[in-house]
């Protein structure tokens, strides 16, 4: 045992250890200017023009960074939401919503659950993260949870498998375009001829 504790030390010979820092950088603190202001009033001013209904901020029930969504509306067959929930869908869409805003992301939300749609895409994936080393954990995931539930073009809803991101992405099912339902229905009806 001596003999491999100095042959450690010859072996490591001068190596010093790494200095690190004793102090943490905290960023400053954001000053609102008249600007700021500003912006954000138009912001505002734009989602209203663009019909934006989802429920801002001050309606969103909190979820905890670690907690499980799932959704489902009245209709959707059992099998299919066992499906979504396995991960088992080809999800031909994704959308990122890391380092947005809160404003940002709802437009983000709401037109890319509608460009799903309009492009007969059923199954996508939106990652939010947990955002558990936030001052208000888990916001844009409580945010998402909320939301998704007012579309009506959504139809279920879970968090994604560990390997598609955890508790920090969600599985998205989306209702078929008009255009697709249109076509099944001729499919069908050939099919009862």
């Amino acid at each position: 045992m001596n003999d491999e504790s100095s042959l450690f030390k010859e072996f490591v010979g001068d190596v010093e250890p790494l200095r690190t820092a004793k102090t943490v950088d905290q960023p400053s603190k954001k000053i609102i200017t008249p600007g700021m202001q500003e912006r954000r009033r138009a912001a505002a001013e734009e989602i209203a023009r663009s019909g934006n209904y989802l429920a801002g901020l001050e309606y969103i029930q909190p979820v905890k960074p670690w907690d499980e969504l799932t959704y489902k509306r009245d209709g959707v067959q059992h099998g299919v939401f066992k499906s979504l929930r396995q991960g088992k869908y080809s999800l031909d869409a994704r959308l990122d919503l890391h380092r947005m805003t809160v404003e940002q992301a709802r437009q983000e939300v709401l037109l890319f659950v509608n460009d799903c749609v309009d492009h007969n895409i059923r199954c996508a994936i939106i990652a939010h993260g947990r955002g558990e080393l936030r001052d208000n954990p888990a916001l844009l995931k409580s945010c998402v949870n909320h939301w998704l539930r007012q579309i009506d073009a959504v139809l279920a809803f879970h968090s994604a498998q560990r390997h598609h991101g955890g508790v920090g992405a969600t599985y998205v099912l989306m209702r078929k375009s008009d255009e697709k339902r249109l076509e099944n229905k001729e499919i069908y009806s050939r099919r009862q001829s």
